[in-house]
């Protein structure tokens, strides 16, 4: 291990002691134990001496007298009595999101002026729940594989992984205490593990994605980076839709599963050989320590045809991302990437067979895992989130291949952090079955605590 590793090492460290849980810093500013324009300071304070080093936020995220006002206009609307639930909470939000005032850049080189649009219904949502939009956070080109400048807060000369590089760094670093990001293919559930913080992605449709410049609109997902699983329930029943029961302070009552927990079902085959040597141990790592702690667990090979699955997909995103962007690159192809370059003209040239066989291949896939999952008493998957711990450079995201088959299937993933690596974080993610959110944050509150130091 170098000395500067070494030393990155100690401010991830300190950045974990002074980030809060989601949860319990909402309720004390919904108590009035935190003051909003106090809060707001402290963390523009974290900015101004973290992202430097990290890069997370765009533009280093709102000036300190724009979140105060913020913060004070917000504690004027609630003085006392009943307030919302992210009463002062400071969210940053990935840069394909819109949100008034702000400018949306998406990581292009594009005009801003060709990029504008109404603020995202999340958004709004998270606005009427008493949040305050800290600013927005860095992401690759328009969501696809063209890295952000964002860097690993363990490790500065790793990737945060991506697309929702600036929101899990964020959150990682204490610089906020919930980010918005998006996932197309792994781009929540991956990041979150790089940065070794818990991140959420709904089941397709659970969040509205109107506001978001799409990447592939049949799985575009919008989800949530925090510290606790407790936070990501408490900000699910914010933006989701038709959210179902109590989050604040909610224990974790569940259905299935001996003793009230689920069984878990561990896939196996090719599937799992897409991950690295010192991924798999890893994930070997969590899966005893959840053995340990009790669970039941289920050996099965889900995705016997996976290179089909990656296939269908990556087309589907293709022949989707061609379209979203058609008036833009017809406009500025010289102003893309390479990578989203060669994605769009990937997809201008795709059968519309591949956009049909990706969309009708989401359903079937969907629903041949319920069937599977039914025949072996499986109430959800646990699976790596990443091949394995973070690559080193920048210049690669890494590898969302471990994260594809859920999101094309558009089930619930919760990404959990799982020890590290030589000091690089590593998890896992569990799925559930479709629109099973609620019962899956629930499970994930145990599920966390059994794997947290497994590797």
């Amino acid at each position: 291990m170098t000395d500067d590793r070494s030393n990155d090492h100690h401010r991830s460290d300190d950045n974990r002691r002074s980030g809060e849980q989601l949860a319990d810093l909402a309720a004390a500013l919904r108590a009035g134990d935190r003051d909003p324009a106090a809060y707001a300071e402290e963390i523009r304070d974290r900015i101004d001496d973290r992202d430097d080093r990290v890069r997370a936020w765009v533009d280093g995220a709102k000036s300190r007298s724009w979140a105060a006002a913020e913060a004070e206009a917000m504690a004027d609307r609630h003085p006392d009595g009943s307030r919302p639930p992210l009463f002062g909470v400071p969210v940053g939000v990935k840069d394909i999101i819109h949100v008034d005032g702000l400018a949306t850049r998406a990581g292009s080189s594009l005009p801003p002026s060709e990029l504008v649009g109404p603020e995202a219904t999340v958004v709004r949502r998270l606005r009427e729940a008493g949040a305050l939009v800290a600013g927005k956070t860095h992401t690759t080109e328009f969501a696809y594989f063209e890295p952000a400048p964002t860097r690993n807060p363990h490790d500065t000369d790793y990737t945060p992984g991506g697309s929702s590089s600036g929101s899990a760094a964020a959150v990682a670093t204490g610089t906020a205490p919930l980010a918005l990001g998006t996932q197309t293919v792994g781009s929540v559930i991956r990041p979150a593990a790089f940065c070794g913080v818990v991140g959420f992605k709904p089941s397709y449709g659970r969040v509205p994605t109107d506001g978001v410049i799409p990447l592939s609109a049949s799985v575009d997902h919008v989800g949530v980076f925090t510290r606790d699983v407790a936070g990501a329930a408490l900000a699910m029943s914010v933006i989701a839709d038709d959210w179902s029961g109590a989050t604040i302070g909610e224990g974790p009552t569940v259905e299935a599963g001996p003793g009230g927990r689920p069984t878990l079902g561990v896939p196996d085959g090719p599937y799992l050989d897409q991950a690295t040597e010192a991924g798999r141990a890893a994930f070997d790592d969590a899966i005893a320590a959840l053995e340990a702690a009790g669970y039941d667990l289920v050996r099965a090979e889900p995705f016997p045809e996976i290179d089909a699955i990656n296939d269908r997909h990556n087309r589907l995103v293709a022949a989707e991302a061609a379209l979203a962007h058609g008036d833009w690159y017809a406009a500025h192809a010289d102003r893309y990437a390479d990578a989203t370059a060669d994605l769009i003209e990937e997809g201008r040239d795709a059968p519309v067979a591949a956009l049909v066989d990706g969309r009708r291949g989401r359903h079937r896939l969907r629903e041949r895992l319920a069937s599977e999952a039914d025949d072996l008493g499986v109430d959800a998957w646990v699976a790596p989130a990443a091949p394995g711990p973070a690559p080193e450079g920048i210049d690669d995201t890494g590898d969302p291949v471990m994260n594809l088959p859920w999101t094309h299937a558009g089930l619930p993933t919760v990404g959990l952090p799982a020890g590290d690596v030589d000091g690089l974080p590593v998890g896992v993610q569990v799925a559930a079955g479709f629109d099973a959110d609620e019962r899956l944050l629930r499970w994930a509150r145990e599920l966390a605590s059994a794997v947290a130091d497994a590797a």
